[in-house]
């Protein structure tokens, strides 16, 4: 009667032990995923909302950078796509907004 007493004292306390890790895992898993959305993802979200801004912005006159390395002063602006004029005989190239890397000078500082 006493080894059934034990064995049960035993099991229940094998039992609060299992559910006391299995909430510190599921703890665990929502400080990581917190970590990963405020370290990683919000960033992101930030930093694609201000390239989309800095697009969304340019203006005739600015002298641009593209993805590709190309250098050069934007000439007119339609939807999707931007004229630049590169080099001194007054190239143009027809690109996306979406290649446009950064904004070197602004127009209103020329």
């Amino acid at each position: 009667m006493l080894n059934l007493f034990l064995s049960a004292e035993a099991g229940a306390a094998t039992a609060a032990a299992a559910g006391g890790q299995s909430l510190m895992t599921i703890l665990m898993l929502v400080v990581m995923v917190a970590v990963f959305y405020f370290f990683m993802y919000r960033p992101q979200k930030k930093q694609e909302r201000e390239t989309n801004a800095m697009r969304n912005g340019l203006q005739v006159g600015d002298e641009i950078t593209t993805i590709g390395g190309i250098i050069g002063k934007i000439v007119s602006i339609k939807e999707e796509t931007v004229m630049i004029e590169t080099g001194r005989d007054g190239t143009k190239i027809r690109i996306l907004k979406n290649a446009v890397k950064n904004v070197d000078v602004k127009a209103e500082d020329c």
